[in-house]
């Protein structure tokens, strides 16, 4: 039996007319390098947010694999952190409105919530969905954080330069909405965020700025990013003193910027001489973690 996905979500009748609106999939996955997701999502998203539309959690979350917070209070409970997928509200700096869907990654029925998300767009008449991801690649923090783009049609990013090969990956249910979304003519992109391997595990304000500033370019939207900026300045100089500190780290980091330099230098000598460069070695690692990742390695 086919479950209706219409029924997996309430949608605000009172809601106003975001027909032309941009809605951001920031979902909580399996793959967050750096928190680079979380960071760039709570940079945007207001606690006095108007929820637009909320799905039925108890659908989507095993309880069990990530249990929720309680609270216990001397001799009773307390309180209770709901799980809770929304979708949210919000203006950018020119007040035009957009939607976040936040909340955790759904942990069953993909396939009905991603034909319940193409409902709520075709509903709203939202006219494009970006994706963020942030994950682990051989990338140095002492220079620009590279940025992934991906996309429904070739159209909505033709001016970026592909610099991954095919691979195969675990999957995630943005990436499938993605897909689905693709495949039913809604455009939608996809923008992701290599994160130095040595700071995958701790917050990196780096690559929450390079993923909002590129969903700016995207999708028109302007952000206030100065909370990040400044975390970001702040992170910076706690990194320096921990390399500064540390030969292995150095050592680490001067192979990456060597790596990272030459890549750079290979990818304009085949801008000037029109001819892509092979991307084997870094689709292959891409592949490789993500595999492990899956796997709890």
């Amino acid at each position: 039996m086919t479950l209706d996905p219409e029924e997996l979500f309430d949608l605000d009748a009172d809601r106003p007319d975001l027909s032309g609106a941009v809605l951001l999939h920031t979902l909580d996955g399996f793959v967050d390098a750096g928190a680079a997701v979380r960071l760039a999502r709570n940079a945007l998203l207001a606690h006095d947010a108007p929820v637009v539309a909320r799905f039925d959690i108890d659908q989507l979350y095993d309880y069990r694999a990530r249990r929720p917070i309680m609270r216990f209070d001397v001799d009773h409970w307390s309180g209770y952190e709901t799980p809770q997928l929304a979708l949210h509200l919000l203006h950018d700096n020119d007040d035009t409105p957009y939607l976040l869907l936040a909340g955790p990654e759904p942990d069953i029925q993909w396939e009905r919530y991603a034909a319940a998300v193409q409902l709520l767009v075709e509903r709203l008449g939202v006219r494009l969905v970006v994706g963020l991801d942030a994950f682990p690649m051989s990338v140095p923090h002492s220079r620009p954080t590279p940025i992934i783009v991906h996309g429904s049609r070739r159209d909505l990013f033709a001016d970026h330069r592909a610099w991954l090969g095919q691979i195969i990956v675990p999957a995630s249910a943005g990436h499938l909405v993605e897909y689905r979304l693709g495949s039913a003519g809604v455009d939608s992109l996809g923008i992701a965020a290599p994160v130095p391997p040595y700071l995958s595990q701790t917050e990196y304000p780096a690559a929450a700025l390079a993923l909002l500033r590129e969903v700016s370019a995207r999708a028109g939207l302007r952000f206030d990013t100065t909370s990040l900026e400044d975390a970001e300045q702040v992170n910076r100089a706690a990194i320096e003193r921990e390399v500064a500190d540390s030969e292995e780290l150095q050592t680490l980091v001067a192979a990456l910027e060597q790596q990272y330099d030459a890549a750079a230098a290979a990818a304009q000598s085949a801008i000037v001489e029109g001819d892509l460069p092979s991307a084997d070695e870094l689709g292959a690692e891409l592949e490789r973690f993500l595999a492990n990742e899956s796997r709890g390695e």
